[in-house]
């Protein structure tokens, strides 16, 4: 993240949200996944916003530095969080880029707050719920960041989040995932947790997506396959896929040239 950018600071609902607004142009936000934080998007806030593009990026209920209120932090309270940050900023719509958790919580902003949604770019996320399987696979990741905090976490998920090549190649872009994951603050990161298994099945509100969606995904994605973004790209009616080669989970840092043009392209089309 560069270091000369000036987080800010909303009260919002019951929360004070944490946020970086860079540029001037029509508006990206920037929904992060889990367990990061509003750095995990510095190569698009720089690339966009010097691309004539006004970025919005918060850190999400209970990470970054935005605290969590509650002990389960839902994908709900997420986007209404981020619809009373747009409030905040005087900004009717904007083009809504969400990944993994991110992309759940975008999912939500477009069945919440269709009209102000100019656009809607999905990476790395899935529509189906949890099965009861995965949710109890939450429940357990929540018990140990309570119990042992976050390294464990990091460990556990690493291999899963970065290509192979990317871990080789790349030992820069590891650190900062790892780093991301293991300053989270546990209490925080359980909470999103939970509210991701709480989270409802979007695979009904795909048809009713009335806005231009692009569908990013990486190739060697374990976590969110390309099936996953197939099954989304099939029943939007307005959609396009993207696949990244050489990237799994986390596209848009292992691959973030391709990611930032695949986005450029989406949002020039739109918005100029």
């Amino acid at each position: 993240m560069n270091d000369n950018l000036q987080t800010n600071f909303a009260k919002l609902r019951e929360v004070e949200m944490a946020y970086l607004d860079v540029g001037t142009g029509p508006v990206v936000l920037f929904l992060h996944g889990f367990p990061f934080d509003k750095s995990m998007w510095s190569d698009q806030i720089e690339a966009l916003s010097s691309s004539g593009f006004r970025v919005i990026v918060p850190d999400l209920r209970g990470l970054g530095e935005t605290k969590a209120t509650r002990e389960v932090s839902t994908m709900k309270e997420m986007a209404s969080d981020a619809a009373a940050l747009l409030d905040h900023l005087q900004i009717v719509e904007a083009v809504v880029c969400g990944l993994s958790m991110g992309g759940y919580v975008a999912f939500e902003f477009a069945h919440l707050f269709p009209t102000r949604l100019r656009g809607l770019v999905l990476a790395g996320t899935r529509a189906p719920a949890d099965n009861e399987q995965e949710k109890a696979g939450r429940e357990q990741q929540a018990q140990t960041m309570l119990r042992a905090g976050m390294v464990p976490i990091s460990i556990a998920t690493l291999p899963k989040l970065l290509a192979e090549r990317t871990r080789a190649a790349k030992p820069d872009v590891v650190k900062r995932v790892r780093t991301m994951i293991t300053r989270s603050d546990p209490k925080g990161a359980a909470a999103a947790q939970r509210g991701m298994a709480a989270r409802r099945d979007y695979t009904n509100d795909l048809p009713d997506i009335n806005a231009p969606t692009l569908i990013i995904v990486g190739r060697e994605d374990q976590i969110r396959p390309v099936s996953d973004a197939e099954f989304m790209h099939e029943r939007i009616p307005d959609s396009r896929l993207e696949v990244i080669e050489d990237a799994a989970h986390m596209t848009n840092i292992e691959q973030a040239e391709v990611f930032n043009d695949a986005v450029a392209s989406f949002l020039n089309e739109l918005t100029h």
